[in-house]
């Protein structure tokens, strides 16, 4: 008789119109504002007439295709290695968070952005954007470059997307000059 009046009370506690924890969630989002795939502890390697190019890596990798405009973004952060015929590493880019805009193949790369160009110079900011169709690579942040010889700093920066030819808008402190250039 006590089981009775257990299996009882079970069955008319599931039965009360009170919500319980789980019929307390509700998700409330939208296709639109789910990612398309989600993807964790992402490697990926990209190619050129089969020769390996670029490496990739994610702790997160979103993408959202439902989206206006659609995007891709890592909120943990990303990390990219350019690579030579060799696969010697050639430059690289870092950053604690990254979201690139496929419709204005925008890239926006956020906290400690860190990126090696060719020449074995060294860029510090906070942001940066790299515009695919206009090929540039621009901020508004402070800029810390570290070279062979100097280090520049600023705030603003434009450059070309191989970093090589750049313009600090807003230069400050004591820069090196030599007297033969």
């Amino acid at each position: 008789m006590a089981g009775s009046v257990l299996l009882l009370a079970v069955i008319l506690s599931a039965c009360s119109s009170r919500p319980n924890k789980v019929g307390e969630m509700k998700i409330e989002k939208t296709r639109e504002q789910l990612p398309v795939l989600v993807t964790d502890s992402v490697t990926t390697l990209i190619s050129d007439s089969g020769i390996t190019r670029y490496r990739i890596e994610a702790a997160r990798w979103l993408m959202y295709d439902k989206t206006e405009p659609p995007y891709q973004e890592f909120p943990n952060g990303i990390y990219l290695e350019q690579f030579d015929e060799e696969l010697n590493v050639q430059a690289s880019l870092k950053a604690d968070y990254a979201h690139y805009n496929e419709t204005a193949e925008l890239w926006t790369l956020r906290g400690n952005v860190h990126a090696l160009n060719l020449e074995g110079e060294q860029f510090d900011t906070q942001e940066l954007k790299w515009d695919q169709q206009t090929h540039r690579v621009y901020s508004d942040s402070s800029i810390h470059i570290t070279r062979e010889k100097s280090i520049i700093e600023g705030v603003g920066f434009e450059s070309n997307e191989q970093m090589t030819k750049y313009t600090i808008l807003h230069p400050t402190g004591i820069f090196p000059v030599d007297d033969e250039e």
